[in-house]
């Protein structure tokens, strides 16, 4: 078993000075935690894996594609691989849990 807290998650991200931390990886999935402070702007580029967000705390907008969802904690966001995806209106910091599988490169 592997077991993680998120407090101890954040402050690991926050000392390697990034907005995203790798803490898991196995062979079908690999998962992270992604951060961005309220009026941030997202670089993400579309990946190759399939992803699933999940909002563990912060307020924002997500577009998918053509489609766009406001994201609370404990909202839940699948992107497909390959589709372009931003995280906009970052009204509170943001924390998000993301899985990808398989295991991002």
């Amino acid at each position: 078993m592997k077991a993680f807290r998120l407090d101890e998650l954040e402050a690991e991200r926050v000392a390697n000075d990034g907005a995203y931390l790798q803490f898991l990886r196995e062979r079908n999935m690999s998962v992270g935690l992604y951060a961005l402070d309220a009026g941030a702007t997202d670089p993400q580029q579309p990946h190759r894996q399939d992803e699933v967000y999940l909002v563990v705390s912060g307020r924002a907008s997500i577009t998918v594609g053509q489609e766009t969802t406001q994201v609370g904690r404990g909202s839940v966001v699948y992107v497909p691989a390959g589709v372009p995806h931003k995280f906009h209106h970052i009204s509170e910091d943001l924390r998000v849990m993301v899985v990808f599988s398989p295991p991002e490169s």
